[in-house]
Formats: structure tokens, sequence, C-alpha cells
């Protein structure tokens, strides 16, 4: 959803948002094209878009909210930032579809139920829209984006006409849980995002917010009403399916999964730990490192929360196992005799698990399973640097 559709404008013919100011005619339909999830991390919330087909003066267009432009000026900084803008991009749905195909995403289509002049004023609104004063806007995965950019437009259009209904949402779910259903628990992917993203996401999203996800909006069109001249009518008229993709055996590889591989260096951490105490030593080296790789993630999470606009990096309670300062004292712990403050500074570092693990239990923030092996191997590295520089 997120991805960028550049490729896709290349293998099309890019519409002119110029001189489409056209009337439709009665047999032109506005539908809702849902996309299914894709290979890659970007891939794998779906996409929608919008569809205008007039037969009748042979219009055959998509509006794609997902475009951004490569050519903008620091691109990657822009992004990292948040501050990238994404735009409307319009093109031809033959090659939409032959995109879709061959990258084999299922597609569905829902025709809306819409008036004449309904339908007109959706036609303007999203042309309007593709002006290149008008096009680009500055994205937010949760509030705004290709998907909920389907649920403004109708809404804008329809305005009080317009009912989403919230009685096929059965159970309540948090903004983590919702992108956790797209993606595998045990995934680098799904860690990444369980790290990046702070605890503005374990609050329960209202129903109509669930349409930040594209099967969502699919959803949720399927369930609204439109009310017209004290009638109510289905906003969908006809839902079909105009690809069905081929199922794609799972990629997975335990040993190369964050509870394997953090596992392993989480029992690298404890055995080592073990040694250390049987031998009556400590693995300086080891320290240093745990302490440099710690507060370098740290420091990132950071910047995340405070350097950028991403709104759900904030809040972000993984910083207590990853506390940047440590990357300013990695060279003390390095020490042969460190100083007796940094007794107290681990000692800090190990109430700071403790409270994480409450953030955990109570719900305030839900953290990445893969990182469970690590965080009992470093919760027990601190309680031996605790012990061992204590009695030096």
């Amino acid at each position: 959803m997120a991805k960028n559709y550049i490729f896709l404008l290349l293998l099309c013919l890019t519409v002119s948002a110029k001189a489409q100011f056209v009337p439709l005619s009665e047999a032109s339909e506005i539908s809702i094209l849902t996309i299914g999830p894709g290979a890659e991390l970007y891939d794998k919330f779906g996409h929608s878009a919008f569809r205008i087909n007039d037969p009748a003066t042979g219009q055959d267009v998509v509006f794609n909210y997902g475009v951004y432009d490569f050519d903008t000026p620091n691109f990657y900084t822009k992004f990292a930032q948040g501050k990238l803008l994404y735009q409307l991009g319009v093109s031809y749905y033959d090659s939409f579809y032959n995109s879709y195909v061959a990258q084999n995403r299922w597609i569905k289509e829902q025709t809306l139920n819409l008036t004449q002049s309904e339908k007109q004023a959706v036609s303007d609104f999203l042309w309007n829209n593709a002006r290149p004063e008008n096009k680009k806007y500055k994205y937010d995965f949760f509030f705004d984006n290709c998907a909920t950019k389907i649920r403004d437009v109708i809404q804008e259009v329809l305005g009080n006409k317009l009912e989403f209904k919230e009685d096929y949402i059965t159970e309540a779910y948090t903004f983590r849980e919702l992108i956790q259903q797209n993606l595998k628990a045990n995934s680098w992917g799904s860690l990444g995002i369980d790290v990046a993203l702070g605890a503005v996401i374990d609050r329960k999203a209202k129903p109509i917010e669930y349409q930040f996800l594209p099967d969502y909006v699919f959803k949720g069109a399927a369930n609204a009403v439109i009310h017209r001249n004290g009638k109510t009518e289905p906003l969908v008229k006809n839902t079909k399916v105009l690809f069905e993709n081929k199922p794609q055996p799972p990629r997975s590889n335990f040993l190369l999964s964050p509870i394997f591989i953090l596992g392993l260096l989480g029992l690298l951490i404890i055995f080592i730990t073990y040694r250390n105490y049987k031998n009556n030593s400590r693995s300086r080296y080891m320290d240093a490192l745990i302490f440099f790789f710690t507060g370098l993630i740290g420091i990132f999470l950071l910047l995340l929360w405070f350097a950028t606009d991403h709104t759900a990096t904030a809040n972000n309670y993984n910083l207590l196992w990853a506390f940047p300062i440590s990357i300013l004292v990695c060279w003390v712990i390095g020490k042969k005799k460190p100083s007796q403050k940094i007794k107290r500074y681990t000692l800090l570092l190990l109430l700071l698990l403790i409270l994480l693990t409450i953030h955990w239990v109570t719900g305030v923030q839900v953290f990445a399973i893969g990182l469970l092996p690590l965080l009992i191997a470093l919760a027990i590295r601190y309680v031996y640097l605790i012990y061992f520089i204590g009695k030096e």
C-alpha cells in the first residue's frame, strides 16, 4: 500500500488530467478496486483505487492515490522524516489491471450504487484532485493513505447521505493488531514494525478507522448504505472478482526467523554469562557490544519519535530495552575495572526491563514476540554485571 507505484506508471500510458471534465453517460460506472496482498512487505496490506468506466465515451481509467515521485529533491531524507508527499496518479485500466495480474494479486471490483449526478460529482472531484496543483498530499499510514482516500472521497461527495454501518465489526482491534493481521508473527517485517512503532498504535481503533487497510475499505463499502428520499439503499450494487490469483506456497525458513536468530543470540549471551560466573570473570568486549548496539537502536528510535513527522513512532517504549545513553558509556563498560557508577547504571537498565514487562502485561504497548529471547538474555546479563561489578 505504501509502495512506490512509479513502476506501474512506466508500464502504462499516463492519462492527462486536462480536458477530462466531460459529462459521463448513463452507461458509466464508478467502482472501487481492491487489490490483494503481494509478496513484499510494502505489498502485504493490499491496495485500493477508483475506476471510472464509461463505454459510451471510451473512458476507462483508474485513480490511484499510492504514487510518489523519485525525482523529489532529497527523496530519501523526506521519506525517512515522514515528509514525502504522495500523489494521485491516473492511468488506463488495462495497464493497471495487467500489472497486478503479473504480480499474481487478486483484484475485486465493487460497482457503486450512484445516481447520474453523484457519478458526475465523483468524477469531477477525482479529475480536479488529479490536477498538478491538487494531486499531492502528505501521506500518513493510518489516517491519510491510498485506502482512506477512497472512503474520504465518497464521504466528501455523498455527505450525510452516506452511512458506514459498524455492526459487521464484531471484535475490537488495536491498530497494531490490525497491521499484524497481514503479517506473520515470526517474521522480520513484523518485528521491525513492532520495534519502530510506538504505544500510540496500541489503542483500539474505531470501526471507521479500520479503513486504513484496503480489506476494510472493501468490507466498509459492502456494509455502507445511502439514504435517499426516505429510502435506504446499499452503497455497492454489484461485486465481482476481476482476477483470482493462484495461491503460492508460503516462503518461510524458521532458521532465518527472528525467534531463531535472536534465540541463538540470547543463548550465546546466557552461555557466556554462565561461563563468566563459573570462572569468576567478565567478557567486557561483549558487554561493550551490548551497550553499543542497544544504544544505537535507541538513538534510531528516538529520532523516529522526535525528529520525524511519523505519527505512529511516538511514545515508543522499546526505548526501555534500547536505551540511547548506553552508547555513551559502552567504552566505560569495556574497561577491565569499570566504575561503581556503572553498577548503578546497569541496575537502571534492569529496572527499565522490568518496567517494559509491566507495560507489556498491562497492554500499554505490545512488543515483538521475537525480541523475547534477547530481552531475557539482557536481563540475565545485567543481573550478572550488577553482581560482578559490585564485588570488585
